[in-house]
């Protein structure tokens, strides 16, 4: 009775590996074959190694103009602003404060006609606030693009990438002496100010 009940322990844990067997090797049909070549690479099998063999897909490189072939990179890959920044200028840059300024008037604080609040989306400007201690006003370059203020001087260099963009002919520029900052207002555009400002 022992015997036969080891038997068919025996036999339902042959079968249990040939199933078993054919999971892991589906192209190997006996469980020999695939004992032999298991045991070889036992060492290298792991958790991954369980079901299809995975492929590794070919990553397609897409083919370029001959007449942009010999740029090494397209313009969308350079961030804005790089062709103005210089790792080797070693000019400090000034301490710079970015305010959000609103201009309301009295059907807006006390009658409440519009729709504005205090918050950044009713703003209509941007200004930066530049402290330049030590220098002349004839000796600051500014430039301002869409997205972008460059200001050097022969002591200091900013460049600032802006969170709005802006209007770039639009911009003012006033210098206080007293505090020795450089307040530049610039308007925002933006596509949503038509509902914000009518």
């Amino acid at each position: 009775m022992e015997s036969e009940n080891m038997e068919i322990e025996t036999i339902s844990s042959v079968s249990a590996l040939q199933a078993l067997s054919k999971l892991l090797y589906p192209e190997e049909d006996d469980f020999e074959s695939g004992q032999s070549n298991s045991s070889s690479a036992m060492g290298a099998l792991g958790p991954g190694n369980i079901g299809p063999p995975k492929r590794e897909a070919l990553k397609v490189i897409p083919q370029t103009s001959d007449e942009n072939s010999e740029h090494i990179w397209d313009p969308e890959e350079v961030p804005e602003g790089a062709e103005h920044h210089d790792v080797w200028d070693i000019r400090e840059t000034p301490e710079y404060e970015i305010v959000f300024k609103q201009q309301v008037g009295t059907e807006d604080m006390f009658l409440g006609f519009t729709r504005k609040d205090p918050s950044t989306a009713c703003c209509e400007d941007l200004v930066i606030k530049i402290k330049l201690p030590n220098t002349n006003l004839s000796e600051i370059e500014i430039n301002i693009q869409e997205k972008i203020l460059d200001l050097r001087t022969p002591n200091k260099k900013l460049l600032v990438t802006l969170p709005h963009p802006v209007e770039c002919s639009n911009a003012k520029a006033f210098y206080i002496v007293e505090t020795e900052t450089l307040e530049v207002t610039m308007t925002m555009k933006r596509e949503l100010d038509f509902i914000n400002f009518f």
